[in-house]
């Protein structure tokens, strides 16, 4: 009986430590780069990056296609830093991979 227990102890924690893995700030990692932006940017960038939201115009968000002249580096950048008062620093809420993506998801938005 106490092996029974031990076990399920292990069981119970690993499953634990597996499940907390996949989680950072409450933001599943498996969270495609498209739910993210949708979720976290398309509020001022516009679902198709156009920055055409009401958010969007007051902070005078640029189309992404005139965005597409700085580097995909620089743009990282601006996403894990902020610029300025418009655009928060997304260091805390977002994993490096996790903004790579994002910059890329948008970044592809603008070769449509």
């Amino acid at each position: 009986m106490n092996l029974f227990r031990a076990v399920s102890r292990v069981a119970i924690v690993l499953t634990s430590a597996t499940l907390a893995c996949f989680v950072v700030n409450g933001t599943l990692l498996a969270q495609s780069a498209d739910d993210l932006y949708n979720k976290k940017c398309a509020v001022c960038h516009a679902k198709d990056g156009s920055g055409n939201t009401a958010k969007g115009k007051k902070v005078h968000v640029k189309d992404v296609h005139e965005n597409m002249k700085d580097s995909e580096a620089a743009m990282i950048k601006v996403v894990t830093d902020g610029k300025g008062d418009d655009m928060d620093s997304y260091k805390g809420q977002f994993t490096a991979d996790q903004i790579k993506a994002l910059v890329e998801y948008y970044r592809s938005l603008g070769q449509k």
